[in-house]
């Protein structure tokens, strides 16, 4: 969740490579994070049911699907158990010939109290400056707390990466999640993560190997760099 919306960089492609004593057991991460829905970039959905991908979720879900064919080695299909997660990775799973693993590890920040709220209204409170630039202080009422949430997801990946070694694995989730994890993986503070930018069915891709984790791409999104923009 940020004040920013999505910007698009140059796509990158995950391709077989030559194995070598640290890639034989290394472990590829694809992280997609799930189509638009009728409220993203208006409402905080958070964790309640019943949101699924609308039209345009859907394409981007298939858009997806079509660019991670081009991936070989993937092993697992993992995702969040949110409606708009689950049907983001079905196309997902369908094309690469894999089922769906749910993970709740992978789900969704707490909002708590702010869950099903505007965007426009939350902007409004004071303690929208905290999210937004030192999210690493701030707790959602009655919900998750940034530093939780990172750990949450951090810890999930670790366990997938030492399930899979030397394979390709997707995981699809959300967009603060990813962040967090992205944040993690760049050895970069958990405040800085709102200036990472992760749009709706975006792939980025972090290298686990023996030593520390390399990120590939970020916010990868299939378009050239003429639509580069904020939407």
């Amino acid at each position: 969740m940020t004040d920013n919306a999505a910007a698009t960089p140059e796509p990158a492609t995950a391709t077989a490579t030559t194995a070598t004593p640290e890639t034989a057991t290394a472990t590829t991460v694809l992280f997609v994070r799930h189509g638009r829905t009728a409220t993203t970039g208006s409402v905080l959905p958070g964790r309640a049911p019943g949101l699924h991908l609308s039209d345009d979720g859907r394409a981007d879900a298939a858009g997806a699907a079509a660019r991670l064919a081009e991936v070989s080695g993937v092993a697992a299909v993992v995702t969040s158990p949110l409606e708009r997660t689950m049907e983001t990775a079905v196309p997902i799973a369908a094309t690469l010939g894999l089922e769906v693993t749910a993970e709740p590890g992978l789900l969704e920040c707490d909002f708590g109290e702010w869950t099903g709220r505007s965007l426009a209204e939350l902007r409004a409170l004071p303690q929208w400056s905290t999210v937004q630039h030192t999210p690493s202080r701030h707790r959602f009422p009655g919900g998750e707390s940034f530093v939780e949430m990172s750990a949450r997801i951090v810890a999930t990946v670790d366990r997938l990466v030492a399930e899979h070694p030397g394979q390709r694995i997707v995981c699809v989730s959300h967009a603060d999640p990813i962040k967090a994890l992205l944040a993690h993986a760049a050895g970069t503070h958990l405040d800085h993560l709102q200036r990472l930018v992760v749009s709706p069915c975006s792939i980025s891709v972090v290298h686990y190997g023996p030593a520390a984790p390399a990120v590939l791409t970020i916010n990868s999104t299939g378009t050239g760099l003429g639509s580069l923009t904020l939407s």
